[in-house]
């Protein structure tokens, strides 16, 4: 088997949605893929709710999680960067390597305002979305498709899709 696929999930805070992306991706890929996540202007911690929908949800221990900024992994080479809120499309740093750069949206369930059941529900629709995603990316034939195409289908796959249940 060749080396994993190194994916970076970007977000502006690195404490909600690139968490949840980075830990679907280590259940949901296996060893075909190297998951991370980072921020560009990380808060410094990982929020207790993504670390309770994670585990009670899809039964990830998330414990080592840690909220860190993209500057961690200047130099390093991706294979995909993905950002997940808009803050973090504008301001990506260029990436060696050429990587492939999608963007897959989704509203910060760290902004919602309610109880902790509210909050707790806006965590559950964003990790069901990104789940969602992320089943559609490891089911692309990724060494099988040309440079071109794999582009299209990765950005795709951010575009049109409506938050689940």
């Amino acid at each position: 088997m060749s080396k994993p696929l190194k994916v970076l999930f970007l977000c502006t805070g690195n404490s909600a949605r690139s968490i949840l992306g980075e830990y679907l991706l280590r259940q949901l890929g296996g060893a075909r893929f190297e998951a991370l996540s980072a921020g560009s202007l990380p808060t410094g911690t990982v929020n207790p709710f993504a670390l309770a929908v994670l585990k009670e949800s899809y039964k990830i221990d998330a414990t080592g999680a840690r909220s860190k900024s993209w500057e961690e992994f200047e130099g390093t080479t991706f294979d995909f960067i993905i950002t997940v809120c808009d803050n973090a499309r504008e301001a990506c740093p260029i990436w060696p390597g050429q990587p492939i750069v999608a963007h897959w949206g989704l509203p910060d369930p760290a902004a919602t305002k309610g109880s902790d059941e509210d909050i707790k529900q806006a965590f559950q629709k964003t990790a069901f979305e990104l789940r969602r995603r992320i089943e559609l990316f490891t089911a692309l034939p990724i060494e099988e498709m040309d440079q071109s195409s794999l582009i299209r289908s990765v950005n795709k796959i951010g575009v049109g899709h409506q938050p689940g249940p």
